[in-house]
C-alpha cells in the first residue's frame, strides 16, 4: 500500500510540474513549482526503486498516468484541445503499459506454474 500512495505522490508531482511548465510561458514564477514538482518525483521515483518496486512497472505506470491525467487537466486549464485522436492515442499508451506488465513472467513464476499443472496432472491420473 505504501508503495501505491508513493507512486500516486510521484505522478501528482510530475503532473503539476507539467502544467506548472506550461503556466511559466505566461508567468515565470511558475518555474519555482515546476522544478520543485519534477525534484519532487524524481526523489519519490528513486525511494520507490530502494523499497524494491520493478523499475519496469513504476517507470510504466508513472509515464502513462503522466500522459493522461496531464492532457486531460491540461485541457481543461489551458484550453487545449482533447480530440477523439487524442483520447485513442491515451488509450493505446495505457494498454501498452498493461500489455508490458503482464507480458513477462519471472523463472520462478514460469517454474510455479509448471509444478502446478504437473501435480494437476497426477490428481487428475490419480482419479482414473
Amino acid at each position: 500500500m505504501k508503495k501505491w500512495l508513493i507512486l500516486a505522490g510521484a505522478i501528482a508531482l510530475e503532473v503539476t510540474a507539467t502544467l506548472a511548465l506550461r503556466a511559466a510561458i505566461d508567468d515565470p514564477w511558475w518555474w519555482i513549482l515546476a522544478v520543485a514538482g519534477y525534484g519532487g518525483a524524481f526523489v519519490a521515483l528513486s525511494l520507490l526503486l530502494r523499497l524494491g518496486a520493478p523499475i519496469g512497472v513504476v517507470y510504466g505506470i508513472w509515464a502513462a498516468a503522466g500522459v493522461a491525467l496531464t492532457a486531460v487537466i491540461a485541457s481543461a486549464v489551458f484550453g487545449e484541445p482533447f480530440t477523439l485522436t487524442i483520447g485513442f492515442g491515451i488509450a493505446l499508451v495505457i494498454a501498452g503499459v498493461v500489455l508490458v506488465e503482464t507480458g513477462h513472467e519471472t523463472p520462478a513464476a514460469e517454474a510455479a506454474e509448471a509444478a502446478e499443472a504437473a501435480e494437476a496432472a497426477e490428481a487428475v491420473k490419480e482419479i482414473r
